[in-house]
């Protein structure tokens, strides 16, 4: 969304896919699930009185979108990338198939995985989390407008704590929102970590991967 109230902002979006570049660069295999709260937030418009199946179909539409974008400015970029959807949009992105997605990441393509699970009532948290257990990943790197995570939102708490490290029980029982508790509980059953870093930081996508102590390691 970059400056804007609402939409794609193509320069916001060229900028991530320079930090995702960037890691490319160093020969990791990469995986994207991409958001499309830019566009539309299902929650809001359940608040409004619209149904909730109806709300998250419109919100899984809004991340095929957004990785649309990505792909074009990727591709721009001379990385090849491959746009696979949860839910059938043959015209725009293949169909998610697992062992087609591995292939494509040892071919060293970007996967940009889109309409989160292709279900209602489960966020792209969830999806991530999810699609990371599937293909094998070492991690999952959060890339969001924070620094890690904090003990309530330190944009209007100015006494919010800052946690460096956290376990997925902790995620759990203290209900710290960065993911939802769905999302948490699967990596808790396979072990993957993960990095919550600011994406708004250039290089950070980079430094996680070089091993560097950056943002919240949950594991």
């Amino acid at each position: 969304m970059g400056g804007r109230d609402f939409g794609v902002d193509l320069a916001a979006v060229e900028t991530i896919c320079n930090h995702i570049r960037q890691v490319k660069d160093l020969g990791i295999e990469i995986g994207v699930v991409v958001g499309g709260g830019n566009i539309f937030r299902g929650w809001r418009a359940v608040e409004k009185g619209m149904d909730r199946v109806a709300a998250d179909n419109m919100g899984m539409l809004a991340t095929v979108i957004n990785a649309l974008a990505m792909m074009d400015i990727l591709e721009q970029m001379g990385v090849y990338t491959r746009v696979m959807s949860a839910v059938k949009l043959e015209a725009f992105a293949e169909p998610y198939i697992r062992r087609r997605a591995v292939r494509h990441l040892e071919k060293g393509r970007i996967v940009i995985f889109a309409a989160g699970t292709g279900n209602p009532y489960f966020s792209t948290d969830t999806a991530a989390s999810l699609r990371a257990i599937e293909v094998g990943a070492e991690m999952i790197i959060k890339a969001t407008n924070v620094d890690g995570v904090y003990s309530a939102d330190p944009k209007i708490f100015k006494d919010a704590v800052f946690y460096p490290r956290l376990n997925y029980m902790d995620m759990l029982t203290q209900e710290l929102q960065v993911m939802d508790s769905t999302a948490i509980s699967l990596l808790k059953d396979t072990n993957i970590p993960v990095r919550v870093v600011d994406l708004n930081v250039p290089g950070n996508l980079k430094r996680v991967v070089l091993g560097e102590d950056v943002g919240t390691l949950i594991s």
